[in-house]
């Protein structure tokens, strides 16, 4: 794997207060979901990244090279922050154009990116023109994307970027950064919905105060863990014999039977072991199954296991 971003017992502290302590972690391309509670260390970690910030200790380089004080990597990384900075009383064109300006686009190139973005983060044709003071909170993240991707970046930093977008305007944003990853832009991203970086992510960097809890694609954090048991929710025709039969062949470490509408909810010790012999366990228990889902491999049952 090539990598992107690479952290070597980093830290950042303000004052007495660590907001990054002593961090070592590799990213790399493709799409990587930040996760952690307020105050895990998110922001600061994406301030070290775009050079906002200075590390205290260690080292974070980008694409092999240091943030701070590097206008020429900096041209390479789009940075979509949580807090909203965008000039409400301008229009997203205009704005964006200007913005273009600024960074050194001429006049007609600078006009284009901004009209080609904001068709990229599908923000309707009609409010092109319309001052940001008017915009939902959806549609002014929409803008703050466009803002983020006018110098098409390698790498781009979204920082909770679908807060106050609908359903509809979520599943969009999704593709947008799935069709963006396909491209070839690495993007890192942090969300509060564990649920949409699990959809989205393959890879998952997990955070609390400060520290790097796991690191990885989720299979493989899942495999790291010690102690894992996993837990399984199955719909068949006995749960009773079910139930017998799997504590007779040794696998499981508990269950809870809803008897009424024939659910069962078991915990096996080794995941890996128990579905390797799954069907012939069923077999062997001659009972009808209808459903099975399992409750823990969700990204949340991740982040729940590590934080506690």
């Amino acid at each position: 794997m090539n990598t992107i971003i690479q952290a070597r017992e980093l830290s950042r502290w303000y004052g007495i207060v660590m907001g990054l302590n002593n961090v070592s972690f590799d990213i790399g391309p493709g799409l990587t979901g930040v996760v952690g509670p307020n105050g895990a260390g998110k922001s600061t970690l994406f301030q070290v990244i775009t050079g906002q910030l200075q590390p205290s200790s260690g080292v974070l380089t980008v694409f092999g090279e240091r943030p701070w004080n590097n206008p020429q990597l900096l041209q390479r990384i789009g940075y979509c922050p949580e807090r909203e900075s965008i000039a409400k009383e301008l229009r997203p064109v205009a704005w964006l154009e200007g913005l273009g300006l600024i960074s050194g686009l001429r006049a007609q190139e600078a006009r284009r990116r901004a009209e080609q973005m904001l068709e990229k983060v599908k923000l309707a044709r009609e409010h092109w023109t319309k001052r940001m003071a008017q915009f939902s909170k959806g549609m002014r993240q929409r803008v703050k994307l466009a803002q983020a991707l006018l110098h098409e970046p390698d790498l781009l930093i979204l920082d909770e970027p679908m807060n106050g977008l609908d359903p509809m305007g979520r599943q969009e944003m999704a593709q947008i950064l799935k069709e963006l990853a396909a491209q070839g832009t690495s993007i890192v991203i942090s969300s509060h919905i564990l649920a949409e970086l699990e959809a989205l992510c393959q890879s998952i960097l997990i955070l609390n105060w400060g520290r790097i809890l796991a690191s990885g694609e989720q299979k493989d954090i899942r495999a790291d863990l010690k102690n894992w048991s996993e837990q399984l929710s199955i719909r068949c025709s006995d749960p009773e014999k079910l139930v017998r039969h799997l504590f007779e062949a040794g696998v499981l470490v508990g269950f809870d039977l809803e008897s009424a509408d024939g659910l069962l909810h078991v915990r096996v010790k080794d995941p890996e072991h128990f579905y390797g012999q799954w069907l012939r366990l069923l077999h062997e228990s001659q009972t009808e199954v209808f459903e099975i889902r399992s409750a823990n491999r969700s990204l949340r049952r991740i982040f729940e296991k590590v934080t506690t």
